[in-house]
């Protein structure tokens, strides 16, 4: 069943058991970052991390477009206020850094769809998610050094999901890449055409609710450390991790309902 949720000005909410569906609607400018659609997207994480039956988010852009990266309007707003706040581009680039950081860190699984303009800010958004999948339509840029700028707050992102070689071709290039080239670098998972996006899209959910929450964001949190740290400075910690897991409640659930052939308890019905 899906409801409807209260409305926010550049965002559409829609629950579906223990998934929730975020749209960013801004279709009139292909969903532009605004600072308002930034801060309404951490307050729908904070509320969706404080709800157990939130399981997962599924990120993606009303009109047939992801997202057009930063609104500029908001960068000229930043630069007229520079009288009083010389630090007003500062903090007004942070936010944006704040959004990356708060969706890159949940221990929610995270899933992004890719339709149409996926520029800057969405690009960034494309790789933090755990799962990207894209419309075969699908089409990405990084235009910041073209307009003099730097992609400041996504460039960690781009060197953890694509490797730095890739990521710093991209932003000198200005990179362009298809749906398909997107899939060759790894920055997607998956494209699709028309229906089967859809069906693809509820297969990843279908896989993820399979999954116990606790444990996904425990993964999350061991995975994240992983890449700054060897596997044998994480021997310890990791053994404690599973350890936690395995003398807890969704570890001796998990593990009963395997032994007994059925559904964990989990697992929609």
């Amino acid at each position: 069943m899906s409801v409807q949720l209260a409305d926010f000005k550049t965002l559409v909410l829609q629950r579906q058991g223990g998934v929730l569906h975020v749209t960013l609607n801004r279709p009139q400018v292909r969903n532009a970052m605004s600072l308002a659609m930034v801060r309404e997207l951490l307050v729908v994480l904070d509320q969706a991390e404080m709800r157990a039956d939130t399981r997962a988010i599924v990120l993606r852009g009303a009109g047939g477009h992801f997202c057009a990266g930063a609104d500029l309007s908001d960068m000229a707003g930043a630069r007229a206020r520079l009288q009083d706040n010389p630090r007003a581009l500062v903090e007004t680039n942070a936010v944006f850094g704040e959004l990356c950081v708060a969706f890159s860190h949940t221990g929610m699984a995270t899933v992004a769809v890719v339709e149409g303009s996926c520029m800057g800010g969405g690009f960034g958004l494309a790789c933090v998610a755990d799962v990207t999948l894209a419309s075969s339509t699908a089409q990405f840029r990084l235009p910041e050094t073209s307009l003099g700028l730097v992609p400041a707050q996504i460039g960690p992102f781009l060197v953890e999901r694509l490797g730095f070689a890739e990521a710093k071709r991209l932003a000198v290039t200005g990179g362009r890449l298809d749906a398909q080239a997107a899939l060759a670098l790894r920055l997607v998972h998956g494209v699709f055409d028309g229906e089967a996006l859809d069906r693809a899209i509820q297969q990843v959910l279908n896989d993820i609710l399979k999954n116990a929450p606790g444990a996904v964001a425990a993964t999350k949190a061991l995975i994240r450390k992983a890449r700054f740290q060897s596997p044998a400075s994480l021997v310890q910690e990791a053994a404690e991790v599973f350890s936690s897991a395995a003398l807890g409640e969704e570890g001796l659930e998990g593990t009963s309902a395997f032994l007994q052939k059925r559904k964990a308890s989990w697992v929609p019905r």
